[in-house]
């Protein structure tokens, strides 16, 4: 079998992170990409062994009141986008534009799976898409949408 034909039998096997403003978490954009397409950040940090360039204030990203890319400091490839929205997301919202839960779809894609951060904040998880959706307080508002590798 030649190359190509083996490298085509996987392609459906593998696995793309959702990107975000056309950055893809998880080996497909570095930080290159990130500065050339919005600039500079407001400011760069280390945080949990990563580099993090975080856009607010003035330089907020369009629609957003911030977003965070976290980079590996050795690859400066982004492995997870963190975005705030500025408009209030609701959950049906959410529903629609991604999936509604597993539990009502009988596990057909795309859907999510409630979970719990270690401080009991829900979030939903799309697994398959590589996005994780955490909630306000209220459980029905958006507070933020993580962009990460999906799995398998």
């Amino acid at each position: 079998m030649s190359r190509l034909a083996f490298l085509l039998t996987l392609a459906p096997l593998l696995a793309f992170a959702k990107p975000w403003q056309g950055i893809v978490p998880g080996g497909g954009s570095s930080e290159l990409d990130v500065v050339g397409k919005f600039g500079e950040p407001t400011r760069r940090v280390s945080a949990r062994g990563q580099l993090v360039l975080v856009f607010s204030g003035v330089q907020a990203i369009k629609g957003t009141v911030q977003a965070q890319f976290k980079c590996d400091p050795g690859t400066k490839e982004v492995q997870r986008i963190d975005v705030y929205p500025e408009p209030v997301i609701d959950l049906s919202a959410i529903e629609k534009s991604y999936g509604r839960s597993c539990q009502a779809t009988g596990g057909e894609e795309p859907c999510y799976w409630r979970k719990e951060t270690a401080q009991k904040h829900p979030y939903f998880l799309y697994s398959k898409l590589g996005l994780a959706i955490f909630f306000k307080d209220d459980d029905t508002t958006v507070l933020s949408f993580a962009f990460l590798p999906p799995q398998a």
